[in-house]
């Protein structure tokens, strides 16, 4: 019976509308604009070991607080290390940690809310509740707790970052699973005999998956706001490798006599965190048929 039903149903398949999206996004001006901005983040993390001019960990302690100028651009800190060089090579540390915390998140609560949504019963109470759990404590102090325990390092904070937000995941990937549960063509795939865990790989996952990409695009301004925390509090990346938070914690000190130390770290955490959020709410608006028909009704979304 099953046989005869597989060959005649025919399951469909999901569209990704890959080329349609990207024309969409190209179309936005600030979503350009931001892409841009993150990109030259990301390139100047890749490239940052070769075109830094002075070496970000070294330096001359004659120069020390120097003044901006032609040879040091933003100055020196308070041993004498080019403050430029340090700002560039710190956004190897900010685009790794915005990636990896929300990376682990997405995978982790993506795998979580889909069985939740999609098994029910005790499975699915179990794991609210855990996810309860996670959100009855404040959220950067349960990451300064976690770092504090495990020790500071690029690692434990990216860890500590990616715990805060599975919660938001798991109930994202939870409730569009459930929107989906009843659907004809999951229905259709049961009936011709489809197994669970591949109707989960092939039908369900890729209909989650774009609302999840749109809380990631958004998760990534946040988690580099919650990593600059932890590092000005001394949580991030051991001394003497330059962080942004790290750098605005060091120039308070001396913001009255050098207050060029804080400029260049705080207008690159403003810059990339501003680009993260423009770019977010301009993929939201692409990949979720929500945001553009329900924004003119007054209707909230997700």
């Amino acid at each position: 019976m099953s046989k005869t039903i597989s060959q005649t149903v025919r399951l469909p398949r999901v569209r990704s509308g890959k080329s349609g999206a990207l024309r969409r996004l190209g179309r936005n001006r600030a979503a350009v604009v931001s892409f841009a901005v993150v990109l030259i983040f990301a390139l100047l993390a890749v490239l940052s070991p070769v075109i830094t001019p002075y070496n970000p960990n070294v330096g001359n302690v004659v120069e020390s607080l120097a003044s901006p100028s032609a040879a040091h651009w933003l100055g020196t800190d308070d041993i004498g290390r080019d403050v430029f060089s340090r700002v560039i090579d710190a956004s190897k540390i900010a685009m790794t940690v915005s990636l990896l915390s929300v990376g682990i998140a997405l995978v982790i609560g993506l795998v979580l809310g889909v069985i939740a949504g999609y098994t029910g019963g005790a499975v699915d109470g179990l794991i609210n509740r855990s996810q309860d759990v996670m959100f009855a404590f404040p959220e950067l102090l349960l990451a300064i707790i976690i770092v504090a325990v495990m020790g500071p390092s690029l690692l434990n904070a990216s860890f500590a970052i990616s715990l805060l937000y599975i919660p938001r995941f798991v109930r994202l990937s939870r409730s569009a699973t459930l929107q989906i549960k009843t659907s004809e063509f999951l229905d259709a795939a049961r009936l011709a005999g489809v197994g669970p865990l591949r109707i989960l790989w092939t039908h369900v996952v890729p209909n989650v998956f774009p609302s999840v990409i749109v809380l990631a695009a958004l998760s990534m301004s946040t988690a580099q706001l919650a990593y600059a925390s932890l590092a000005f509090l001394g949580l991030g990346v051991s001394p003497p490798q330059a962080d942004w938070g790290g750098m605005l914690s060091t120039g308070r000190n001396f913001i009255t006599v050098a207050p060029w130390l804080v400029l260049g770290p705080s207008v690159a955490v403003v810059a990339l965190v501003l680009a993260f959020n423009v770019l977010g709410d301009a993929v939201r608006d692409v990949l979720d048929p929500r945001s553009e028909s329900t924004r003119g009704a007054g209707v909230p979304t997700v």
